[in-house]
């Protein structure tokens, strides 16, 4: 019996130490307190959440003639004025999609994606077709507001809409800041909000997985993808990326969907892609100003180019060639490129099985700016309209020059990496 009332004088002390460890470890927190990543959502979705919109397009069917398909010389016309009294036409059904955008400016002026509204509006325009309708609808407003595209850019996936009544815009609504998508860094915070699946305000949270991601079919042109874990489904098409200083780093655009679940739609397998910030802001003046830009639109140089970063470092130093640039391996026939001056390679070299162009322009900079890959070529050109003179720093057998540009459309010819 000493033994055994020993035994559990000893284990008693351990047994409260124990505990006390357990309940109110070092540096503990107190129940309900939130980690400073959750704060940091959490403040981040009470300022800007009520600046994020759902977006409803509708385009409603036209009507349907039961007889279109009949030849009239098959039907006698008082025998066909019959018929179509006595058989209404059917109208097809609505058509309708959701998607995200946000408060860019302060005035009303709203972001999204130019799929989610491509549906409503006619050919080569902005505005909207007959039956076509958009609305907003913003947090805590029970009203839908009625929206028009104020300009389009399909280069980009990108358009700017408008309230028909700015008034509607609620005021605790703040506009978005952008920030540099340039300094955007794998690793990094990224949250994203918007409406997927018709659910308002989701907020859903990650990081930024990748940099410079293409993915075929968003929008015309390479698009150098913001890829992100951050959950987002359809209906977040449109919505901003944000993170965690609360800046826009992206417009959510796409996914690579994963199987129906529940809803019968793809959704997120946590591989979703953004437009990246800074072409959203290349493109705002020309939103601004109004209309479509797309392919067809637009002024090119009409050259066919190279990355000099795909040449081995031991093959520049051999051809002399610059750490960075793009060189033109065609020029086409009547292109502004030709009449400029500037030559396309005239002959090749092979490294490692692959034939490279080895002697023709180099294009190193644009109005001064600096041009490392052909998206940038892109960029920069694609910043100017037809009629527009450019200033290229061009680099020619060893020998750096200027040379003036004056842009214009050039019709395509092939699918080539051409700009």
């Amino acid at each position: 019996m000493p033994r055994a009332r020993s035994t559990r004088h000893w284990l008693l002390p351990l047994t409260l130490a124990a505990a006390a460890a357990v309940s109110a470890p070092a540096g503990a927190m107190e129940p309900g307190e939130m980690q400073p990543s959750e704060r940091n959502t959490v403040d981040l979705y009470q300022a800007y959440g009520g600046s994020v919109v759902a977006i409803e397009v509708t385009v409603s069917g036209k009507q349907i003639d039961p007889f279109e398909r009949i030849p009239d010389d098959m039907i006698p016309p008082q025998f066909r004025e019959f018929l179509e009294r006595q058989m209404p036409q059917h109208e097809a059904p609505k058509q309708q999609g959701a998607g995200s955008g946000f408060l860019i400016e302060s005035d009303g002026a709203i972001v999204t994606n130019y799929h989610v509204v491509r549906n409503a509006l006619q050919e080569q325009s902005v505005e909207l077709r007959d039956g076509a309708s958009i609305e907003l609808g913003f947090p805590d407003r029970e009203e839908p507001v009625p929206a028009e595209v104020v300009g389009a850019n399909a280069l980009y996936d990108l358009a700017l809409l408008e309230p028909k009544d700015p008034g509607a815009i609620p005021d605790e609504a703040e506009p978005l800041p952008l920030a540099d998508s340039d300094g955007a860094r794998v690793g990094q915070k990224a949250i994203a909000i918007g409406n997927p699946f018709g659910l308002s305000s989701t907020v859903t949270t990650g990081i930024v997985s990748g940099l410079g991601r293409e993915l075929p079919g968003i929008g015309q042109i390479e698009i150098p993808l913001i890829q992100t874990d951050a959950a987002i489904n359809p209906g977040n098409s449109g919505g901003p990326l944000l993170n965690s200083a609360g800046e826009v780093i992206g417009v959510n655009t796409a996914i690579i969907p994963g199987g129906g679940g529940m809803t019968g739609k793809p959704g997120s397998i946590g591989i979703g892609f953004a437009v990246p910030s800074n072409l959203l802001q290349d493109s705002l003046p020309k939103l601004e100003e109004g209309g479509l830009t797309d392919i067809s639109s637009r002024a090119r140089l009409g050259v066919k180019i190279a990355p000099i970063a795909d040449y081995p470092q031991s093959v520049r130093e051999r051809l002399e060639l610059p750490e960075q640039g793009v060189m033109i391996v065609q020029v086409e026939p009547d292109s502004p490129a030709e009449e400029a001056g500037l030559q396309g390679a005239e002959f090749e070299i092979s490294v490692g099985g692959r034939s490279m162009p080895a002697d023709g322009d180099i294009i190193t900079r644009v109005n001064g700016e600096p041009v490392e890959e052909p998206r940038q070529l892109q960029r920069r050109i694609f910043a100017h309209d037809a009629g527009d003179t450019v200033t290229l720093t061009v680099r020619r057998g060893g020998r750096e020059m200027e040379v003036d540009v004056e842009l214009r459309e050039v019709p395509r010819h092939d699918s080539g990496s051409r700009r």
